[in-house]
């Protein structure tokens, strides 16, 4: 059965986001994809009745809000169900033991161990109850590992539905970037144990991801459960207002079947980055392969024209390797030539000022929003940046190249803060890249972004390719960017 919703959600008389026909498939699988900050959350939070209603306008299908948390469909899904948060440190209490949290409420008395053990991949209890013995604290358990722990709350109720409950009892068990911290191994495994019990039982479950892959995951490995799946994408119509379209799973496999041409310039494939394979920091010892056995110990070297891609668990420390080589972390000891620059532990901090930083390389950091100056305009936010100063017609060029219609004179007034997710992410992007640094380092570049962007964004990193740019990739999502970076420049960290 299908259930349709019209929902409005505005704050202070500004609509936040509203929709016409927001579907619900009982008893089916919805997977829904659309940017960072479009609303997939906020809608979905809505429908679960977890918006506070002092703070928002919200209503539902013509009704009020306290009418629609009070309607037997609503509360049915808020005792039968779950709701995994996008961030798990947010759902977690510090003041309380992972143990206590995992026994919490309707949670309570429930036997968890098989699926603790599942999800840390291990046949014993000792390393997990070390884990769930812990008060959560920001670094500890890691981002991965909290995941986890909200996966393992998840399962204890669907355990409980199987159970307990009629087949017919309603459910809505949303899953809001379940495997944002977790490799691709992880994520995998999740979707089976979820699937297998899907199959056992069918219930509601809406996934909202930005992971693309999960697409030719489902039709490799759970093609029995294609025609009880619903992949939709969440689109902006104007301001606030969103629509729900279908999304077609052939149109990202055909994609990835579309080969990407590098090394199409005509340039001297010098060296510009060389790095040792072994360098140090936080008193921790790490070593670069270019092999997935990590047999081939290797230097780190990325000529003109190439896309290097460092691939490790969640974790090992790619992101930091990116800032030793920015000169943001100091490392207890390491190696490198930059663009004909030599660094290592020694170097002042200052060289990177004064020749690296915009010039000889740049980043583009994994998270937007601690990136950007949020009080900046769009335009101020390219102002300063080495080379030439842009202005407003040039500006505007650089933004069509990932913003869709035309760029107005009003959205360069545009305060970053009130950008969308997937706007900032595309911002954080051109910023980087419109010095044209020599190194252009990329952290998790598809973070928050649709389809289309994904799209537009790979066809920009492979013009600055053609231009003579090197590109160094650090990514969870594996299946796009193994196809978008030839085998031989791909590494591993450990």
């Amino acid at each position: 059965m299908e259930r349709r919703y019209s929902i409005s959600v505005s704050s202070s008389g500004r609509k936040l986001v509203s929709v016409s026909q927001y579907p619900v498939y009982q008893n089916e699988i919805t997977f829904l994809f659309g940017e960072s900050g479009i609303g997939k959350s906020v809608l979905s939070k809505a429908l679960y009745g977890l918006l506070d209603p002092d703070g928002l306008d919200i209503i539902i299908n013509n009704k009020t809000y306290g009418h629609h948390c009070n309607d037997e469909w609503t509360k049915s899904i808020r005792a039968n169900s779950f709701f995994v948060f996008q961030e798990p440190s947010s759902h977690l209490n510090p003041l309380l033991t992972i143990r206590e949290q995992l026994n919490e409420g309707s949670l309570e008395g429930a036997d968890d161990s098989e699926i603790l053990r599942y999800l840390w991949q291990t046949s014993g209890d000792e390393s997990v109850r070390k884990l769930i013995d812990l008060y959560p604290k920001p670094y500890r358990p890691s981002g991965g590992e909290k995941q986890r722990i909200l996966l393992a709350m998840a399962f204890k109720r669907i355990n409980a539905l199987i159970n307990n409950a009629p087949v017919n009892e309603p459910s809505y068990f949303v899953f809001d970037e379940p495997t944002g911290s977790l490799d691709n191994r992880y994520r995998n495994l999740f979707l089976s144990l979820l699937f297998a019990k899907f199959a056992a039982r069918p219930f509601t479950i809406q996934i909202i991801t930005h992971d693309y892959s999960i697409i030719s995951e489902i039709y490799r490995s759970h093609q029995r459960l294609v025609n009880r799946v619903h992949f939709k994408e969440l689109t902006r119509v104007k301001g606030g207002t969103v629509a729900v379209n279908d999304f077609t799973p052939e149109d990202y496999l055909k994609w990835l079947e579309t080969p990407y041409n590098q090394n199409k310039g005509m340039f001297k494939k010098n060296v510009v980055l060389s790095l040792d394979p072994h360098f140090s920091i936080f008193g921790k010892k790490h070593t670069v392969y270019d092999d997935k056995q990590h047999t081939q110990v290797a230097p780190l070297v990325i000529k003109r024209g190439d896309i290097a891609y460092v691939k490790a668990p969640s974790g090992v420390g790619k992101t930091t390797l990116a800032k030793i080589i920015m000169g943001i972390y100091k490392a207890d000891s390491f190696s490198m030539n930059l663009s004909g620059i030599k660094l290592n532990e020694k170097s002042s901090q200052n060289i990177w000022a004064r020749k690296i930083w915009g010039t000889r390389a740049g980043m583009v950091f994994q998270h937007a929003d601690e990136s950007l100056n949020l009080q900046a305009t769009v335009k101020e936010t390219f102002d300063g940046l080495p080379g030439k100063k842009l202005n407003n017609v040039l500006l505007k060029n650089k933004l069509s190249e990932l913003f869709d219609g035309t760029v107005t004179d009003d959205f360069l007034r545009k305060k970053v803060a009130y950008l969308s997710g997937g706007q900032k992410q595309r911002l954080n992007i051109l910023r980087t890249l419109v010095p044209a640094p020599h190194l252009i380092i990329l952290d998790e570049p598809l973070n928050g972004l649709d389809f289309k962007s994904v799209r537009k964004v790979l066809d920009l990193l492979e013009e600055k390719c053609a231009t003579g740019s090197a590109l160094l990739m650090i990514s969870h999502n594996e299946e796009i960017f193994e196809h978008f970076v030839t085998e031989e420049c791909i590494y591993y960290l450990s």
